[in-house]
């Protein structure tokens, strides 16, 4: 089986302050920005509730994914997590089970 990538937005609170990344192991990054253990932006801003992630097999095509995810303007980013969490829910919770 190979690795899988994901690309994860997070924010502040809803509305709130983004923040797009990519990682091999999602549960830990968000645990290290959650404890604001990863300085500079999210920690600066407290942006640390995951608000969607999308998973990939292949590092190049989540790089592509996350850098065409920044051009994008901040309404696009708002549809795209209201499309999937109509609540703004942080899964982080459910997605380490």
């Amino acid at each position: 089986m190979g690795k899988t990538y994901y690309v994860y937005i997070l924010a502040s609170q809803r509305n709130g302050t983004l923040y797009i990344g990519v990682t091999n192991d999602l549960a830990r990054r968000v645990w290290e920005h959650r404890e604001g253990l990863i300085p500079g932006f999210t920690k600066k801003y407290g942006v640390k509730h995951l608000v969607y992630y999308e998973r990939f097999g292949d590092i190049g095509l989540a790089i592509h994914r996350e850098k065409q995810m920044k051009k994008y303007k901040r309404e696009w980013k708002l549809n795209l997590i209201q499309r999937d969490n109509v609540e703004w829910r942080d899964l982080y919770e459910d997605f380490i089970g």
